[in-house]
């Protein structure tokens, strides 16, 4: 393994804004549907199931691909970290899986009460989630750089979109690099296949705005995502 290069992590950052954005911006797009207001209900309860699945697919994937490797390779101090990782991915699953119930209830009530309760849970999710993400940039993906090849981290990205379909694919993608930096952008794009390279980005582009402006009423939702 010393002769192969090692992970390129730039689009864990890409990845991390997502999160960051969305599920931050979540409990105001909440408060904002009326009471009974069934299909703007549906729009936010959808775009929840969203970044639910990415956010799930994303830990998924860390803990098939990342933290045993870590574990193997990186000594104590990698034992610690990962330790910390697992027991914030747990904790976040249990306030995530609690958001996916007062979601699924609030869609088919669209009661203020229930919209209130999902509110509450989405800002629990985002205290640990903004936690967890700071301590795996700091802690977790230094150590990453140096023990996890490029191959293995392709193998962690080509698996989490395996079951996608490519308008979700292009999806993903346009709401990871809306506050992405553009060399990391540019780069990945030129990893993927020459079939799709040249036409990739825009489509990207394209299902974002699309998505923000049925989400947001805007192409241009506040740009939180980035770590302050």
């Amino acid at each position: 393994m010393s002769n192969e290069p090692y992970a390129d992590v730039r689009d864990m950052y890409l990845a991390h804004s997502l999160f960051r954005r969305e599920i931050g911006l979540a409990p105001d797009l909440v408060r904002g549907v009326e009471s009974g207001d069934a299909e703007r209900a549906r729009i936010v309860a959808d775009h929840l199931d969203l970044v639910d699945n990415v956010l799930r697919h994303h830990h998924e994937g860390e803990d098939v691909h990342l933290w045993p490797r870590l574990l193997t390779r990186g000594g104590p101090e990698a034992a610690a970290v990962v330790r910390v990782m697992e027991d914030q991915h747990e904790a976040i699953e249990r306030a995530n899986a609690e958001v996916r119930d007062r979601s699924a209830t609030w869609r088919v009530t669209v009661d203020p009460e229930d919209g209130a309760a999902l509110t509450d849970a989405l800002r629990r999710l985002l205290d640990l989630l903004v936690d967890h993400l700071a301590i795996e940039e700091d802690q977790a993906l230094p150590l990453i750089e140096k023990h996890i090849t490029a191959a293995e981290w392709g193998q962690m990205v080509a698996e989490g979109g395996a079951d996608l379909a490519p308008e979700q694919m292009a999806l993903i993608f346009g709401m990871m690099a809306y506050e992405g930096d553009p060399d990391t952008v540019r780069d990945i794009v030129a990893g993927l296949p020459p079939e799709v390279r040249p036409v990739f980005a825009d489509l990207a582009t394209q299902a974002f705005e699309r998505h923000a402006v049925k989400v947001y009423g805007t192409p241009t939702p506040p740009r939180t995502g980035v770590r302050r």
